[in-house]
């Protein structure tokens, strides 16, 4: 199946990804313990090899030719350079990109308005209940045991998107924690990173320092991670093929939320990278992910669906079980209450008013 084209965008004249830290948690290794020391988390700059070609196939997935790798020393910025591996059986879909470029700005028009704004709850978790119930199946369970990536995944995407939508189903269903970049329309850094990684603005895109491997299609993306990281298991039955049927619901009953970047969200990134609790296919999650996304923070995403093994880490460490939880190492706040969580972001990370 095919990624969704990204909906064109002003380049961003803000400058790429600062550096950045982030608490570290030892999920990404064999023990689901967490460790609390806070670590550099910029993202990793691609160091490109001018060496022979060193083209792996895995099926359907091509190694990147231009070697990366993981550079903590090497500068912030991407290698404009640098080319970045599709896949050599899926081609983006004109139909789907086409349906996408159209329905973004119509949605826009039926959305609620200023985000930051006291909402209408009732509205709010139904339309987000609906749209869990429309892809009930995906997104709430781990179905494996994984094998942890010993470095963090990082997965560029955009709330709304379908397609993006599935990726991050899959990782859920895999167990997997990820360093997001939201990159709603209006971007202001995110997608000028995957259009220097890849070159193209496309979502969802996909970054494996484990195994130098970056892709698009979301279809060989969650081919990619359950090959690689699912200890041998399959998708769940559906999950590549009913995007194109119910994985438009959320979008269109959320009336683009998570889609554009909030006029008033603040320039400057947050030194360290927020840590978010969540499984793709909770209501409450959801609401607070748009807000990530239209406020484009980059965060580290923990996924703790049923049977995760997060659940037990947020227990042990946090002492709660509460799913949505949101930890923002720059302030300390850690709050578990999806409403509180929308108030907390939209005042600390907006622009500040200006007096008249």
């Amino acid at each position: 199946m095919a990624a969704a084209a990204a909906i064109a965008s002003p380049a961003p004249s803000a400058s790429l990804l600062s550096s950045r830290s982030s608490l570290s948690l030892s999920c990404f290794g064999q023990n689901s313990k967490f460790s609390l020391r806070a670590t550099p988390a910029a993202l990793p700059a691609l160091k490109h090899s001018s060496g022979g070609k060193k083209s792996r196939r895995n099926d359907d997935w091509v190694r990147r030719n231009a070697k990366s790798s993981a550079d903590p020393d090497a500068s912030n910025e991407p290698d404009s350079s640098g080319e970045t591996s599709s896949t050599s059986s899926s081609s983006s879909s004109p139909a789907a990109s086409s349906f996408l470029s159209v329905l973004c700005p119509l949605l826009k028009l039926f959305s609620s308005g200023d985000p930051s704004k006291d909402r209408n709850f009732t509205l709010e978790m139904s339309t987000s209940y609906l749209s869990t119930l429309a892809r009930l199946p995906w997104g709430s369970k781990s179905i494996v045991a994984p094998s942890f990536p010993l470095k963090p995944l990082q997965l560029f995407e955009f709330e709304s998107c379908p397609f993006c939508r599935r990726v991050r189903e899959a990782m859920t269903e895999l167990d997997l924690s990820a360093e997001v970049y939201p990159c709603p329309k209006g971007s202001r850094r995110h997608r000028e990173i995957v259009r220097k990684l890849g070159g193209k603005e496309q979502f969802p895109f996909l970054v494996d320092p484990n195994t130098d491997i970056s892709m698009y299609e979301s279809g060989d993306v969650v081919k990619y991670l359950f090959q690689q990281y699912g200890q041998g298991k399959s998708p769940s039955m559906g999950l590549l093929e009913s995007t194109l049927l119910t994985g438009w619901v959320p979008t269109i009953l959320r009336a683009g939320r998570g889609m554009t970047l909030w006029e008033k969200a603040r320039s400057e990134m947050p030194s360290m990278k927020l840590e978010f609790f969540s499984y793709e296919n909770n209501p409450y999650a959801r609401i607070v992910r748009e807000a990530l996304c239209e406020l484009e923070i980059p965060y580290i995403l923990r996924n703790a669906g049923s049977g995760s093994r997060s659940t037990k880490s947020l227990l042990d460490v946090y002492g709660s079980q509460e799913v949505p939880f949101l930890v923002d190492p720059n302030t300390g706040v850690r709050l578990g209450d999806y409403k509180k969580m929308l108030v907390y972001l939209f005042q600390t990370y907006s622009e500040p008013a200006t007096e008249s």
